[in-house]
């Protein structure tokens, strides 16, 4: 079986948006027990992370990937090149197991959308679960 639903998130520049909890209402409804949950940021300029969604954390983040591509540098592309570049460091998608109708998360783990672009965006995530 599978079930697929869309989650539209507003996101300023820069930014992480926490999904944990709206996928994992998505799995409730999709009724599926064990499988497997995709999420994708619909767009070249987003990101899917799992991790701990901390403060500090994620401010560690955003100043180590200013270090890998800046946004100050000159690129070729426009002038949004590290949006691009970023996102395709850290990846579009993740998967996560689905087990007993629970997404197989550790403790410190959450889903979040990422917003690499120089503008503020309203992000697609598409959520597909497929199982059984």
């Amino acid at each position: 079986m599978t079930y697929s639903e869309t989650i539209e998130v507003k996101i300023k520049s820069q930014d992480f948006h926490d999904i944990t909890g709206e996928v994992e209402n998505i799995i409730r409804k999709s009724e599926i027990d064990d499988g497997i949950c995709n999420i994708f940021a619909i767009g070249a300029t987003g990101a899917i992370v799992v991790n701990e969604n901390e403060p500090m954390l994620l401010e560690d983040f955003r100043r180590t990937l200013e270090k890998i591509s800046s946004s100050k540098k000159l690129y070729q592309h426009i002038e949004n090149a590290h949006s691009h570049i970023r996102s395709m460091l850290i990846g579009n998608s993740q998967s996560i197991p689905v087990k007993e109708g629970r997404l197989m998360l550790g403790t410190w783990q959450n889903i979040m959308v990422i917003n690499f672009d120089t503008r503020n965006r309203e992000r697609e995530v598409l959520v597909t679960v497929v199982g059984d």
